[in-house]
């Protein structure tokens, strides 16, 4: 694929992990990577920049209007436009009963999975508009985002509202050339996940048993999915969640 030549696109969560796998893909495609993360990801972005791509680090916590206004602006510093961006950032709930859980669970997992990315998407539409270019805005979700799971019921609530503000956004940026998508990763071989494995091992052998495919995905699965709905390939493809699960939700 050639269609990311000169293109620049914004990566959350871009440390390790889907983020990270994105992010390299779209350099290794030609398009000038904005990496973001809380823990500003200097060594991945130099590790990029030497090997002869455009790329740059940016400390960002997204639950935080003046961190994320301040991304999409040294993004333009950068580069000079946007393109697309891959909103990635989130975090992972306790395992608990939803009598159990404390207003500060619920809150950090909110300001990040959903303020977090309805504050990206404001700040990149922004840009966009202002440009008053095509451009690609994908979200991630979760397979979280599609089903419901005992234990975990602000993380699945913040996913399906991922996908809420996806379509309505969608919708209101279609006829703008603007394409607003999502994708709802299963159970993928990152530090969140491998995490769990250890700390929850009876949780996510239940889990796996429901994975059709029989394994965990590699990041760079996913990533390919947000490169082909950034691209000119998916240039039909609006408000959808596209889950990449194994065949976890065909159940």
């Amino acid at each position: 694929m050639t269609t990311m030549k000169d293109k620049v696109v914004i990566v959350t969560g871009a440390q390790s992990g889907i983020g990270l796998a994105t992010a390299q893909l779209f350099a290794k495609e030609g398009a000038s990577v904005a990496l973001v993360d809380i823990n500003e990801p200097k060594q991945e972005a130099q590790d990029l920049v030497d090997a002869g791509y455009n790329a740059i680090s940016i400390r960002c916590d997204v639950s935080i209007e003046k961190d994320v206004e301040a991304m999409v602006e040294k993004t333009i510093e950068a580069f000079g436009k946007l393109d697309y961006a891959y909103n990635n950032a989130g975090i992972q709930s306790p395992v608990t009963d939803t009598a159990d859980l404390t207003e500060e669970e619920y809150d950090n997992v909110m300001s990040i999975n959903l303020r977090g990315i309805w504050l990206c998407m404001k700040y990149e539409l922004r840009q966009l508009r202002k440009q008053g270019t095509e451009g690609a805005i994908v979200n991630c979700s979760s397979l979280g985002g599609l089903v419901g799971i005992a234990g975990r019921s602000v993380y699945h609530a913040s996913k399906h509202g991922v996908l809420g503000l996806t379509k309505s956004s969608a919708l209101e940026y279609a006829s703008k050339g603007v394409r607003i998508n999502a994708v709802c990763p299963g159970i993928i071989e990152t530090p969140m996940v491998e995490s769990m494995l250890t700390t929850e091992s009876d949780e996510m052998k239940e889990l796996m048993k429901q994975v059709p495919i029989g394994r965990l995905a590699k990041p760079e699965e996913v990533a390919s999915v947000v490169l082909w709905l950034c691209s000119p390939a998916a240039s039909y493809v609006i408000g959808q969640g596209i889950a990449v699960d194994g065949g976890y939700t065909v159940h």
